[in-house]
């Protein structure tokens, strides 16, 4: 029973939830700064953005198995169990399970609509329509070099707004801005999957945006995109967006180095995995630059 029940979570790739978490946190903390914050309701949207999550996975690997894009010599299958070609699952079962998490998504997103905020229905929509067709067809963000500029919008501005509107019942300009270098970082690790898939990718007719670039372009943009999270956040300390507690995320420097260091050397298989390791280093001291900014402020 127990080892049934654990396939399902493990296809849904809970390790990945923390920065689903990152951006939730970050948009309650922003509307703290403004009123007080229901804790309560803070819990149901972060479970609400979890299930999500766990939907956008499952059913991204469903339609990437049904139209062979991952096959079983494909990179994804080196590191970590992908449900179908790994026989965990079948299609059918990958597909019903996508069907209820994203049942219980749209269940928790109407409820918080109609209790706290009109804005969670619209954001909700767009973030349920491009997880869908991330990979589904006619759309497919991801083999369209769209993957990079989804997955920024929806756990930059779409999920920071988003949490932020849960409390405060409105939009933050504040928010729009500080969900940018966060959001960038997210799309910088399905960036460097698709760079570790190049080869493969392109043997697959799919056109993904490190395939667009090359290998070597594509590099500079990964370096870039770090560059200018960092950048940014200098610019909204110089504008007074941010405290200058925002100094705290530096600290992550040392992180950002090393892994462009790997990266210059060989691509790995863990490419993904090792960029989101950088992010949630990255995620958690914005998380605590502004929890200081508002303890210090009145």
């Amino acid at each position: 029973m127990f080892s049934s029940i654990w396939k399902y979570i493990l296809v849904t790739r809970p390790w990945s939830f923390t920065m689903s978490l990152v951006s939730v946190t970050v948009g309650t903390l922003l509307a703290a700064e403004d009123g007080p914050v229901d804790w309560f309701w803070f819990a149901v949207a972060a479970v609400g953005i979890v299930l999500f999550h766990a939907a956008a996975n499952v059913i991204n690997d469903y339609f990437d198995t049904l139209y062979r894009i991952d096959q079983p010599d494909s990179p994804t299958v080196k590191y970590r169990p992908q449900p179908i070609i790994s026989g965990m699952l079948t299609p059918r079962q990958v597909l019903w399970e996508a069907v209820l998490l994203f049942s219980l998504t749209i269940v928790i997103g109407l409820a918080t609509a109609l209790m706290r905020s009109y804005h969670v229905l619209w954001i909700g929509v767009i973030g349920l329509l491009t997880s869908i067709f991330y990979t589904a067809g006619p759309v497919k963000f991801k083999y369209r070099a769209l993957g990079e500029f989804a997955v920024f919008m929806m756990w930059g501005p779409l999920m920071v707004e988003g949490a932020y509107a849960v409390q405060r019942q409105a939009l933050s300009v504040k928010a729009l801005y500080m969900s940018i270098p966060f959001g960038l970082l997210v799309a910088l690790v399905i960036f460097a999957n698709n760079m570790r898939d190049i080869d493969y990718d392109s043997r697959q007719n799919v056109k993904t945006l490190s395939i667009l670039l090359g290998s070597n372009r594509s590099y500079v943009l990964f370096a870039g995109m770090i560059i200018a999270a960092y950048a940014y956040v200098l610019g909204m300390m110089a504008l007074g967006i941010m405290s200058l507690w925002g100094f705290l995320i530096f600290l992550s420097l040392p992180k950002a180095v090393s892994l462009l260091k790997t990266f210059k050397e060989k691509i790995p298989d863990m490419a993904d995995a090792l960029t989101a390791q950088f992010d949630m280093v990255f995620g958690v001291l914005l998380i605590a630059a502004i929890f200081m900014e508002s303890l210090v402020l009145p």
